[in-house]
């Protein structure tokens, strides 16, 4: 574990060196605790595959833990980042090395192929596979969420088959239809809104990843687990009608 600073108003925490579930677990349960009892002076914090980001107001770090400013000048201060570091070190101290977190499962319906996928037949041809079995091993794996981000609500995922992986395509689509399922390398996602993008797109979901009008305003978040279901293209009409 590491922590360091990221300019003078936000602190690094590294809880591993690689993309494990074990790490995501540390990454996830000190973001709960974050959650339940920020720091003082705490901004926000930001999850990711292998850190937590945490951005603070210096001021109000001195000021919530009881610092008086000395007015014999900026040599009687204390660092506000040496605070919130020794702080953030007795957090992760207590998470222990066997975090373990509930996780919600959501199943995500998915139409493949035609407009709604259109680099299906690239994805199968570029495996040696059949667009129906890069279905069935597409939606019969169960997907990790390590986190949110590149757009609102966009899931990277973890636990793709490899014998799906595909490049990304040469060259991005400008427009990638909102709910559009793809694969980049081993990964896959979804697209929350209408985006750039270069992923391969195998499919199209019906359901609303960004709401903003809801709190939270994203369905996903990091710790989920997600299943994808093939569904026909009636069911997805129906369902995209139906706003469900």
């Amino acid at each position: 574990m590491k922590i360091y600073p990221l300019g003078d108003a936000a602190a690094v925490i590294e809880l591993g060196g690689e993309i494990s579930e074990a790490v995501h677990r540390k990454v996830k349960a000190l973001s709960i605790q974050l959650e339940a009892q920020p720091i003082p002076g705490m901004i926000e914090y930001v999850p990711a595959f292998t850190t937590v980001t945490v951005f603070y107001d210096p001021y109000r770090v001195l000021r919530e833990m009881g610092v008086q400013l000395s007015e014999a000048g900026m040599s009687g201060l204390v660092s506000p980042y040496r605070k919130v570091h020794d702080t953030l070190e007795r957090m992760v101290a207590e998470i222990g090395d066997e975090a373990e977190i509930a996780a919600r499962v959501i199943e995500i319906p998915v139409c493949y192929g035609e407009e709604f996928g259109p680099d299906l037949e690239f994805v199968a041809n570029h495996n040696g596979l059949t667009p129906e079995e890069v279905i069935r091993i597409h939606s019969s794996a169960e997907y990790l969420v390590y986190m949110v981000g590149f757009a609102p609500g966009f899931p990277y995922l973890g636990g793709m088959p490899e014998a799906i992986a595909a490049p990304r395509r040469p060259s991005p689509r400008l427009a990638i239809p909102a709910g559009s399922v793809g694969i980049a390398g081993k990964q896959t996602g979804v697209y929350p809104i209408e985006t750039p993008g270069g992923w391969q797109i195998i499919g199209r979901t019906p359901i609303e990843l960004f709401i903003p009008d809801s709190d939270p305003p994203t369905i996903l978040a990091s710790g989920d687990r997600i299943c994808f279901r093939a569904i026909s293209r009636q069911e997805y009409m129906e369902r995209k009608e139906g706003g469900r």
